[in-house]
């Protein structure tokens, strides 16, 4: 998915993560801020990460999240080719289904319950349009950061459908990493976990985890609650380095889901701007200028040969008027 945003903001967090300022103790609820996701009427998506007190959960560095969306009232997802670089983008669906194209020449579907990851490494460009035949719209849309010594990987793609585990009546499905004793053979770049928990109306679990990630729990149905934080749908509860269990709990009368998003601290400083992830300011700057030479030859060197079903490509928006500056 596209940061389709004519003017996307600079987000920069200086305190409250990284070293000496990484936040300790009880958990925090995250909020999110409405983003138009494009498109002639702009499906609204709430977007929980990046955001000032908190630009990164391990490696995860950005999180939307979107639906139930009646695709009649707002035309759904329609983003046409763009680019990505320095970065993982992790697809998960709850209801509905998006056609996927990409300039490796990869075309698949994105449906409720199977991973589709998309390593953009040193540049990649894809598309993502909701089909004719979905009527609802829901799901998250993730990236995750590549460290600097992988950032340059070759693009890929790759698709997983993880099986369904049922851990003391929640019913869980792993996508990324280990938990719960399931392992995803889906290819990372540094420590993380990602999965899907549905609890049961007023369920609480605890949860094994690893002391070495940070935790995010997004909330996506119901009302979620950890250590003393409560979520609603689009928030994150965000717990610390150094926990060994979290326990979760769900809303009394319904059922709760949730996304878990954990792993070690990047422990880098990156520059995102757009859909661009670099190192500097300068670096981003080259990206972009790729792009858009790129996007006028339809392909190229670093995005790849444009998949022709593109009429169409986003441009990349305009550069603030003032440097960029690193995070993480």
């Amino acid at each position: 998915m596209s940061n389709p945003e004519k003017n996307p903001a600079e987000l920069v967090c200086e305190g409250g993560e990284g070293g000496d300022g990484r936040p300790t103790g009880a958990a925090v609820v995250l909020p999110y801020r409405e983003v138009p996701l494009g498109g002639p009427r702009a499906m609204p998506v709430r977007r929980s990460l990046p955001q000032r007190e908190r630009s990164l959960i391990g490696a995860w560095c950005f999180v939307d999240h979107y639906g139930p969306d009646d695709v009649s009232d707002t035309g759904g997802m329609k983003v046409p080719g763009h680019p990505h670089t320095g970065l993982q983008t992790v697809s998960w669906l709850f209801t509905g289904e998006i056609e996927h194209r990409d300039t490796t020449g990869a075309h698949a579907m994105v449906v409720p319950g199977q991973l589709n990851i998309m390593t953009a490494g040193s540049g990649i460009a894809h598309s993502e349009f909701s089909t004719e035949a979905t009527t609802l719209l829901h799901g998250a849309q993730l990236w995750v950061a590549l460290p600097d010594e992988h950032r340059f990987v070759s693009p890929a793609f790759e698709h997983y459908e993880p099986p369904a585990i049922d851990v003391d009546g929640a019913r869980v499905l792993v996508f990324l990493g280990t938990l719960f004793g399931e392992t995803s053979p889906v290819s990372m770049y540094s420590d993380l976990v990602g999965a899907e928990v549905n609890l049961r109306p007023g369920q609480r679990l605890e949860i094994a985890v690893n002391p070495t990630h940070e935790h995010g729990f997004l909330c996506d149905t119901g009302t979620l609650t950890s250590h003393g934080a409560v979520a609603k749908p689009g928030e994150i509860i965000f717990h610390p380095l150094g926990a060994d269990r979290i326990t979760v709990e769900a809303s009394p009368a319904e059922v709760t889901r949730l996304l878990l998003l954990g792993g070690t601290p990047l422990g880098e400083q990156i520059v995102m701007w757009w859909n661009f992830i670099g190192r500097s300011h300068d670096e981003v700057v080259r990206f972009r200028d790729a792009w858009q030479r790129e996007r006028d030859a339809r392909g190229g060197v670093q995005f790849g040969a444009f998949a022709d079903a593109w009429p169409d490509t986003l441009p990349a928006p305009a550069l603030p008027n003032v440097r960029l500056r690193t995070r993480g």
